[in-house]
């Protein structure tokens, strides 16, 4: 029997992989207005948050809106309810409207922003172009009666330990013999009390993020059966995974930048796109990155990009990327609304494999304040 997922659930699956320690620092991400502490029927996604948009949340019956740009950049001092900001918060009050902001994370996120840009691009071999988070690890080794191993072992994969590259659930298991005294007020699951009891037991070792230490523990004390666990952490050194803005790759076949051009407003869904390059010249490899560009030109530059695909892009720094050789193309910031449609099936997918009745659309409103003519 399907049920309503809560708030809290549906951002815990959000954040299980647009987490929020992949954002910058500073970013204004997370509840962003209201409260997760209910039952959602409806969510929709949205790339910003606008009058608008709110209205068509109401008309829609939303409870949850994702979005990917946050609503309050700057801490408000007040809500004035004769500005524009002011009325359409009070709104979201008074339709018990709850609106989450992930920017910066979502951009990072494995899957994500950039990611969806890229693929939409048909890139291939794919590397991350501004490296901005590494991720450390840790091991930990568990011991366990070897009757309970396979629930030990699915237990830690279940939580996100054994990820290896692109191989998960990786443990190894080593047998051996475990002794122990239960003593004076214990409740041994094995022995007697006072009596020294041996048994047969299996030490687990398994990788994982270093900051899942707390969930990783959560679920082994779930999955074991003896009331005190015996267990070792240890820090790696391993060389770090690293996240970051942007993606660089390349086309599976060469083509003008005319031609790239056109694609890339055809497949992104811009109304226009601003070039700067040779149009007869060949285009191979590809930076983009959704959003703000400017930061990133010089990285995109020595990455050995062909174009760079990005958005908002200065007149000046326009100027430094022509004399340095880097074409672009501008095909602006609302490429971003790609994660819409990106976000609404990957949550869509997750209510239905956890037979949440709970409906996740996508906001149908255009937030793009540029026209063309």
């Amino acid at each position: 029997m399907s049920k309503q997922a809560s708030g809290q659930a549906i951002i815990q699956e959000f954040e299980s992989w647009s987490k929020k320690k992949y954002a910058e620092d500073g970013d204004p991400i997370g509840l962003q207005v209201g409260s997760l502490n209910k039952k959602i029927n409806k969510v929709m996604t949205t790339l910003d948050v606008l009058p608008t948009v709110v209205e068509e949340a109401i008309r829609e019956e939303v409870d949850l809106i994702i979005a990917h740009h946050p609503i309050l950049y700057k801490p408000l001092k007040k809500i004035n309810l004769d500005t524009e900001q002011g009325k359409m918060i009070a709104q979201l009050i008074k339709h018990d409207i709850t609106v989450y902001a992930a920017h910066t994370n979502l951009d990072v996120a494995p899957g994500g922003v950039n990611d969806m840009l890229a693929e939409a691009l048909g890139l291939t071999n794919t590397e991350v172009l501004v490296k901005t988070f590494k991720e450390s690890y840790k091991k930990i080794a568990v011991f366990v009666p070897s009757t309970h191993e396979s629930e030990v072992r699915e237990a830690l994969g279940q939580a996100g330990a054994g990820f290896i590259g692109g191989y998960s659930n990786c443990t190894f298991s080593s047998g051996g013999t475990g002794r122990f005294k239960p003593t004076e007020g214990t409740n041994p699951y094995l022995g007697e009390q006072g009596k020294v009891e041996a048994v047969d037991e299996v030490k687990i070792e398994s990788i994982f993020p270093a900051d899942e230490q707390t969930k990783i523990l959560r679920a082994v004390l779930k999955a074991h059966p003896y009331e005190e666990v015996a267990y070792d952490i240890y820090p790696l050194e391993n060389e770090a995974k690293s996240y970051g803005l942007g993606r660089i790759g390349y086309l599976k076949n060469e083509m003008s930048l005319e031609e790239f051009a056109n694609l890339t407003k055809e497949k992104l869904g811009s109304k226009g796109v601003r070039i700067v390059g040779d149009l007869s010249s060949t285009v191979k490899k590809v930076a983009v990155l959704g959003g703000d560009g400017n930061k990133f030109i010089s990285v995109a530059r020595f990455s050995g990009a062909d174009v760079f695909v990005s958005g908002d892009i200065y007149y000046h720094v326009a100027h430094d990327a022509m004399i340095e050789g880097l074409q672009i193309i501008d095909a602006g910031h609302n490429i971003e609304k790609i994660m819409i449609e990106g976000v609404r099936k990957k949550l869509q997918t997750v209510m239905t494999e956890k037979k949440y009745s709970t409906e996740v659309i996508g906001s149908k409103v255009d937030t793009d304040p540029f026209q063309f003519k």
